[in-house]
C-alpha cells in the first residue's frame, strides 16, 4: 500500500464521519477503526524491510520547476511511532464508542479524532523538513478543537486556547528553525539534513537553528519552562487525552528531539539546553504530581515528569541514553493510555475524578481496578513490568555522564529522587482509589463498565507484562529497528535482560520502591483527607497565572495601540496607509536611486497625446466631483476606464480591453447601487469645520499627487531600463507548445500561472461571500433631511417621505416602468449567453476565456435585474450564485487532481485532438475545464454580491412608498 494513503485515508474518512448522522455512532465508530487498523495493518506489512535498516521513500512533484517535492519517508524510528499512532488510535476509537454520551456530538468527534491521526502520521513519514512544520502546526490546530470539544465548559476553551497558543507559537520557531537548517544542509529533504550532521554543528548558525528548533519541540512536549498548559488540556474528553498524551500530541516534541539527534546533538549547548530541560521537567511534574487530587491532573503532571525523563536522556549526547529514550516512550505509551482509559471508566462510572470523594472502589470494579494497578506499577518502575526496564536504563546512563563532578554525583541523585515521586503518586492512584472505606459521596454508584470499553486497557496492560517479563522476545526487534536511525546506524551494544546482577541501577531502583512507600505510608492519611499542599514557591510560578498575565498585558497594549492608531474612519484609514508605503517606497528608492533607462521611446502620437488629455480631464472632474456630486463623479471614473480599454486596444492587447470593458460595465452597476448607502454630505458652515475640511481635501490632494507621481516615476524607470533579460519571449515560445493555444495571456492564465489564478478566484469567491453576509441583514437608518420643510421636496402623491427630487425620476424595477421595454432586454439574455459561450471557446486561442465569457453573462443578469428587479431574476431563473462559486473552484480543484492522477504535478494541462462524427477534429485541452472553473466563479461572484445591494435597494425604495 502507498504510504501516501496512510496519510490521505485518516484525512478522507474525517470528511466522510463528518456527514455522517449523528445517531449512527456504531458505522462512525467502525469507519474510524477501520481506518487505524488498515494503516497498523499497511505498516505492518513494511517492517521486515525496515527490520533491514532499509528507507522506504515516496517522491511526489510539487512544484517541479522549482525543486519543490512532498517526500514520505519512513525507517524503523518512523515504523514505530506510525504503529504507535494507529494502533493507539484504534484501541481509543473503541473505548470512545462506549465513553462518549448520547449528548456528545459523535460525528465531530470521530472527524476530528481522524484529522488529527492523519497529522500526526503527516508529522511521522514526513520526508521534507517544511512539510514537516506544516503537519507540526495542523495538529496545533486540530489538538486545539479536539481539547475544546466540550464546547459549552469554559476550563475547555480557556485549556484549548492555552495550548493553541504555546505549542503554535512554538511552531513558528520551529519554521525558523527548520529554514536555518535547510540553509546549512543546503536541501530541507530529511535524508540530506541526517547527513549533514558535522556541516551542521560546525556552521555559524547552529546554535540559533537548535534554539529554534528546541523552541518548537519543548513547547509540544510540555517541557519546563512550557509545562504549564499540558494539565489544563485535562478539560477534553479522556479519550482525547489518553491519545493526546500517550502516543501522538505531546510525544511529536520528543519525536523530533529523537529525529534530529544525529545532527544536532553532540555538542555542549544541546546538552545544556536539552538536559536542563528535561531534568527540570522530570523533577517539577514528578513533584506536582504528588499534590493533585483530581486523576486525571495527576496523570498530566506524570505525563510531564516522563517527557522530562525522555528529553533529559536524548539531552545526554550518549547513543545508548538514546535507545534507552526511544524504549521508554514505547513504554510510557502502553502504561500511560491505560491509565488515561482507566480514569475514564472511573469518571464515566462514578461521576467524579476527585480523589478524596473516591475510595474503596476496588469491590465494585475489581477487573478496572486490577488493570489500573498493573499500570501503575509499570509507571513506578516495578520489577517485571516494562516501565522497570526503561527505568533501569535510564538510571544506568546517569551514572556515566561525562561531565563536572557535581553532575555527576548531582545527576544519579536527582534521577533516584524523581523515582521516588513516581512510587508516591502511583500509590496514590493505585491504592488511594481502590482501597479503604467504602465511597460515600460518588454521584453515581459505581460499577464495572461495558466489557468493550475495558478491552483497550487490557490489551494495553497484557503488553507491560510481556514486555516487561519477555523483553528480548517482545520488543527486542522493534526496538533495534526503531533506534538505529536515532543513532545514526551503528547501535549500540544494550541488554534487554530482566536481571543484570545485584549493580548500582538495581540499588537505585530499590532506593526509589522503598523510599516512595515509605513517603505514602508516613503521609497517607493526610493525602485521604485533604492531599497535601505544594510548597509555596511551586505557587509562585505558577505558569498558567504567569501566561495569564502576559495574555492580559499583550490585550491591554494592543488595546491601547489600537485606540491611539486606529480610527473608524475609511478616509483615516486609508490616509495611513498611503502614507506608509509612501515611505516605504521613499526609503526604497533611498536605497537603490531610480535611474532613467536609454531604451528607446515610442513617438507619442496626436491621437493618443488627446485621448489621454480626455482621460486626464474625467479622472479630474472625477475626483472635483466628488465633493458635490457622486453621479457625476462616478460617471466620469467610467470615462477614465473606457479610455484605459481604448489604451489597451491601442497597445495590442484586445484581451485586457474586452475583459476592462466588461468590468467596467458590470462594476458600474455595483457602484450606482451603493451610492445610496453612503452618509449624506452635510454642508459645513461653522468657520472651524470648513478651514479643516479644507485642509483635510488639499491633504488629500497633496497625497494624491505625490502617490500618483511616484508610481509614474517608478513605472517611467521599468519601462525605459536596459540590460535586463524579459520573460514575455518564454511565454510567446512556449505558450503553443507547451500550453496548446495561440492567445498567451490566456495560457498564462489557465497553465503557467494556474495556480495563481486559483488562488485569486478563491479570494473573489470569498469576498463575495464576505459582501453577502455584511449586507444581507443591513438596515441604513432612514436619512432625515436639514433643509426646512417649506424647501424639502414633496413627492407628486402626496406623501410627505423625504426623497430627493432627482430620485422621482427613477421607478422601482419590480414594477417594470422603465424606457426601456423589459421584453427586449430579456431577449438579450439568449444572445448574451451565445457571446458569452463563443468568448469561452475560443479563449485559448482568441481573445476571450472564461474571465470575460462570466463578466458577459453577470452583465445580461444585470440588465435583467434593471427590468426585473432581483424577485424576478430569482424567481423565473432560480439562481443560487454560493453554488455557482462552489461549484467552479471544485472544478479548477477536480482539474488539478486529474493531473495528479496521471503522475503530473498539479495543474499540468494536457491537450487532446478528437475527430467526431460531422464535428470534424477537435481540439480539447483541459485547460478547458480550469477556464470552466473560472467562469462560474466569476458569475457566481457578481451575481452573489448584486444580490444584497439590489435587494437593500428594494426595500428603501419599498419603505419610501409607504
Amino acid at each position: 500500500m502507498s504510504l501516501w494513503w496512510v496519510i490521505a485515508a485518516p484525512f478522507l474518512a474525517s470528511a466522510v464521519a463528518a456527514g455522517i448522522p449523528t445517531r449512527l455512532r456504531n458505522l462512525q465508530a467502525a469507519l474510524a477503526g477501520a481506518v487505524a487498523l488498515g494503516n497498523v495493518a499497511a505498516l505492518a506489512a513494511l517492517f521486515p524491510a525496515v527490520a533491514e535498516g532499509s528507507v522506504i521513500e515516496t517522491h511526489w512533484a510539487w512544484l517541479p520547476s522549482l525543486g519543490v517535492e512532498l517526500i514520505l519517508r519512513i525507517d524503523g524510528f518512523a515504523w514505530l511511532f506510525g504503529m504507535l499512532v494507529s494502533g493507539i488510535g484504534a484501541l481509543v476509537v473503541l473505548y470512545a464508542r462506549y465513553y462518549l454520551s448520547a449528548d456528545d456530538p459523535a460525528a465531530r468527534f470521530y472527524s476530528l479524532l481522524l484529522a488529527f491521526m492523519g497529522a500526526m502520521l503527516g508529522i511521522v513519514l514526513s520526508g521534507n523538513l517544511v512539510q514537516l512544520a506544516v503537519f507540526w502546526e495542523l495538529t496545533s490546530v486540530l489538538s486545539f478543537l479536539l481539547i475544546g470539544y466540550w464546547t459549552h465548559r469554559k476550563d475547555a476553551r480557556r485549556g484549548a486556547r492555552m495550548a493553541l497558543v504555546v505549542t503554535a507559537a512554538g511552531g513558528l520557531c520551529l519554521l525558523g528553525g527548520v529554514v536555518l537548517l535547510g540553509h546549512i544542509a543546503g536541501s530541507f529533504e530529511l535524508s540530506a539534513v541526517l547527513a549533514a550532521g558535522d556541516r551542521v554543528r560546525a556552521h555559524p548558525l547552529y546554535l540559533p537553528a537548535l534554539v529554534l528548533v528546541l523552541l518548537g519541540a519543548l513547547t509540544k512536549s510540555a517541557q519546563f519552562p512550557f509545562h504549564f498548559w499540558l494539565p489544563h488540556a485535562m478539560a477534553a474528553p479522556t479519550p482525547v487525552s489518553a491519545y493526546l498524551h500517550s502516543a501522538t500530541m505531546v510525544k511529536a516534541g520528543v519525536f523530533l528531539l529523537a529525529r534530529l539527534w544525529p545532527v544536532l546533538s553532540g555538542t555542549d549547548a544541546w546538552f545544556w539546553i536539552v538536559g536542563g530541560a528535561g531534568l527540570t521537567t522530570l523533577l517539577i511534574g514528578a513533584y506536582a504530581a504528588m499534590f493533585q487530587n483530581d486523576l486525571k491532573s495527576l496523570l498530566a503532571y506524570s505525563t510531564i515528569s516522563h517527557l522530562g525523563l525522555i528529553t533529559l536522556l536524548l539531552g545526554m549526547n550518549s547513543p545508548l541514553a538514546a535507545v534507552a529514550a526511544v524504549f521508554h516512550m514505547m513504554n510510557h505509551a502502553t502504561f500511560k493510555a491505560s491509565l488515561f482509559m482507566a480514569v475514564g471508566i472511573i469518571d464515566h462510572e462514578t461521576g467524579t475524578r476527585d480523589m478524596r470523594r473516591l475510595d474503596g472502589l476496588y469491590p465494585f470494579m475489581p477487573g478496572t481496578a486490577k488493570l489500573a494497578m498493573v499500570a501503575c506499577a509499570a509507571m513506578a518502575g516495578v520489577p517485571l513490568l516494562n516501565g522497570f526496564l526503561s527505568k533501569e536504563m535510564f538510571f544506568a546512563e546517569t551514572l556515566y555522564v561525562q561531565s563536572s563532578p557535581w553532575i555527576g554525583y548531582g545527576l544519579p541523585f536527582a534521577a533516584t529522587v524523581a523515582g521516588v515521586f513516581a512510587v508516591v503518586y502511583s500509590l496514590r492512584f493505585g491504592h488511594d482509589v481502590f482501597f479503604g472505606d467504602p465511597p460515600r459521596d460518588c454521584p453515581r454508584v459505581p460499577h464495572e463498565p461495558a466489557r468493550w470499553m475495558r478491552v483497550p486497557i487490557e490489551l494495553l496492560v497484557v503488553t507491560c507484562l510481556v514486555v516487561g517479563i519477555l523483553p528480548e522476545w517482545s520488543v527486542g526487534p522493534f526496538l533495534a529497528a526503531a533506534s538505529r536511525p536515532v543513532v545514526g546506524g551503528d547501535l549500540p551494544a544494550y541488554s534487554l535482560a530482566i536481571w543484570h546482577g545485584f549493580n548500582a541501577p538495581l540499588l537505585m531502583s530499590l532506593v526509589a520502591l522503598a523510599a516512595g512507600l515509605s513517603i505514602y505510608v508516613a503521609f497517607a492519611g493526610r493525602f485521604k483527607q485533604r492531599g497535601l499542599r505544594q510548597t509555596p514557591i511551586m505557587n509562585r510560578f505558577d505558569g498558567k497565572r504567569i501566561f495569564e498575565r502576559c495574555l492580559a498585558v499583550a490585550s491591554l497594549s494592543a488595546r491601547a495601540i489600537l485606540q491611539r492608531t486606529s480610527s473608524r474612519h475609511l478616509q483615516v484609514q486609508m490616509l495611513w496607509m498611503f502614507v506608509v508605503a509612501g515611505a516605504v517606497a521613499l526609503a526604497s528608492a533611498l536605497v537603490v536611486p531610480l535611474e532613467w533607462g536609454d531604451r528607446a521611446r515610442v513617438p507619442a502620437t496626436v491621437e493618443f497625446v488627446l485621448l489621454w488629455t480626455v482621460g486626464g480631464a474625467a479622472a479630474i472632474g472625477a475626483a472635483w466631483q466628488a465633493k458635490f456630486h457622486r453621479l457625476m463623479a462616478l460617471t466620469l471614473l467610467g470615462v477614465v476606464g473606457t479610455i484605459v480599454c481604448l489604451t489597451f486596444a491601442w497597445f495590442s492587447a484586445p484581451d485586457l480591453a474586452l475583459t476592462q470593458l466588461a468590468v467596467e460595465a458590470v462594476t458600474m452597476v455595483l457602484f450606482l447601487l451603493g451610492l445610496r448607502w453612503l452618509p449624506k454630505r452635510i454642508p459645513v458652515e461653522e468657520a472651524g469645520p470648513a478651514r479643516r475640511a479644507r485642509w483635510r481635501r488639499r491633504r488629500d490632494f497633496l497625497l494624491a499627487a505625490v502617490a500618483g507621481t511616484g508610481i509614474a516615476a517608478l513605472s517611467y524607470a521599468m519601462l525605459t531600463r536596459t540590460g535586463y533579460q524579459s520573460i514575455s519571449p518564454y511565454f510567446i515560445q512556449n505558450a503553443l507548445p507547451l500550453g496548446g493555444g495561440t492567445n498567451v495571456v490566456n495560457v498564462m492564465l489557465v497553465d503557467f500561472r494556474a495556480f495563481d489564478t486559483f488562488g485569486e478566484i478563491t479570494v473573489l469567491g470569498t469576498v463575495a461571500l464576505t459582501i453577502y453576509a455584511l449586507l444581507r441583514r443591513f438596515r441604513p437608518p432612514r436619512e432625515v433631511s436639514t433643509l426646512p420643510p417649506q424647501q424639502q421636496a414633496v413627492p407628486a402623491d402626496g406623501t410627505t417621505d423625504l426623497v430627493k427630487p432627482q430620485e422621482q425620476a427613477y421607478k422601482d424595477p419590480a414594477q417594470g416602468y422603465l424606457l426601456v421595454p423589459s421584453v427586449l432586454v430579456r431577449l438579450l439574455l439568449p444572445i448574451a449567453m451565445v457571446v458569452a459561450l463563443h468568448l469561452f471557446l475560443r479563449g485559448h486561442n482568441q481573445p476571450g476565456g472564461g474571465f470575460v465569457a462570466g463578466l458577459v453573462l453577470a452583465t445580461a443578469f444585470i440588465a435583467q435585474y434593471l427590468v426585473g428587479g432581483t424577485d424576478w431574476v430569482e424567481d423565473r431563473l432560480d439562481l443560487n450564485p454560493p453554488w455557482w462559486i462552489a461549484a467552479g473552484l471544485l472544478l479548477v480543484v477536480a482539474t488539478g487532481l486529474g493531473s495528479l492522477a496521471w503522475g503530473y504535478p498539479f495543474l499540468t494541462t494536457h491537450t487532446a485532438h478528437v475527430t467526431l462524427p460531422w464535428f470534424g477534429q477537435l481540439h480539447l485541452p483541459s485547460a478547458a475545464l480550469f477556464d470552466a472553473g473560472v467562469f462560474a466563479v466569476v458569475l457566481g461572484a457578481t451575481l452573489l454580491m448584486l444580490t444584497p445591494l439590489a435587494h437593500q435597494s428594494l426595500r428603501a425604495r419599498r419603505r419610501e412608498r409607504r
